[in-house]
């Protein structure tokens, strides 16, 4: 039977992530995943696209979210109290206009020091009521798209093996910065095809397909640039008809819960994949 095997919640979009036995699920996914964000001086979002160094900052919030520690090889730890009710800030991500709340000036300067660049930290309004596309409608915080990216290791394992076929070296999991793995199906890609999926008490719907980005390609441990792998491969056999290589999938919400590591997942409903095969 399948099961969850990895669960990693990223409470700063692009930062790194933190490992979970057990994980709320919410509307807007795993607690407290992307609730935060680093923006520039004009308030666009910071990535892994342009700064890879955001991999080397390692947040971890307080259980209740009121507090978060901001890590970094070279800085001094910050311990600061996070903000729900201030001032609001016009920010973009992916060019689509939201608001945060500033998280004041400590983060800013130590966020700007571990970057090289002028910085901001913004957390996800109590108002915030953004609406993800796909198939299954859904929400997420600061996430790029949908609330749930899921991956099972048998996608990774047929990856890897093309990647060694062509000379390279195996891509570790942390580079696709899942929420969810998944380990026991025995076909690659099955979730391409899972509609429904129920895992724990929580229910989670088939939105689509995850387009990789540059992001694949940075190392999550040093925050440097690794490439080409894992595009190269992915470019030879998961090309998207809309563009891009795809390469595990996106979920929607649609029944809150409690995950575990260990859980046996279920696919309740299924399709065809997006990519006809």
């Amino acid at each position: 039977m399948a099961r969850v095997v990895r669960l990693t919640t990223y409470p700063i979009k692009g930062c790194a992530g933190v490992s979970l036995d057990r994980a709320v699920l919410t509307p807007a996914g795993l607690a407290h995943d992307r609730a935060f964000m680093v923006v520039d001086a004009e308030g666009r979002f910071r990535s892994q696209r342009r700064d890879p160094g955001l991999a080397r900052i390692h947040p971890v919030p307080s259980a209740d979210g009121t507090r978060l520690t901001l890590r970094a090889a070279g800085l001094p730890p910050l311990v600061c109290a996070t903000d729900a009710i201030g001032p609001r800030r016009p920010v973009t991500l992916f060019d689509s206009p939201f608001h945060g709340i500033d998280q004041g000036p400590e983060a800013a300067d130590w966020l700007s020091t571990a970057l090289g660049a002028p910085s901001r930290l913004v957390r996800v309004p109590p108002e915030h009521d953004r609406v993800t596309d796909g198939l299954a409608p859904g929400t997420s915080g600061f996430a790029d798209s949908c609330a749930v990216h899921l991956l099972s290791l048998a996608s990774l394992d047929h990856l890897n093996a093309r990647v060694a076929a062509r000379g390279g070296r195996p891509v570790p999991i942390d580079r696709f910065r899942a929420n969810v793995v998944v380990d026991g199906w025995a076909a690659p890609h099955t979730e391409d095809r899972a509609r429904t999926l129920k895992i724990g008490d929580a229910t989670l719907r088939y939105a689509k397909l995850a387009i990789r980005c540059a992001v694949t390609l940075v190392d999550q441990t040093t925050g440097d640039r690794a490439g080409p792998e894992p595009l190269r491969t992915l470019a030879a056999y998961r090309r998207a008809a809309a563009g891009g290589v795809a390469f595990g999938a996106k979920f929607a919400v649609a029944g809150p819960g409690t995950l575990s590591v260990g859980d046996p997942v279920r696919t309740t409903e299924r399709g065809a994949s997006e990519l006809g095969r």
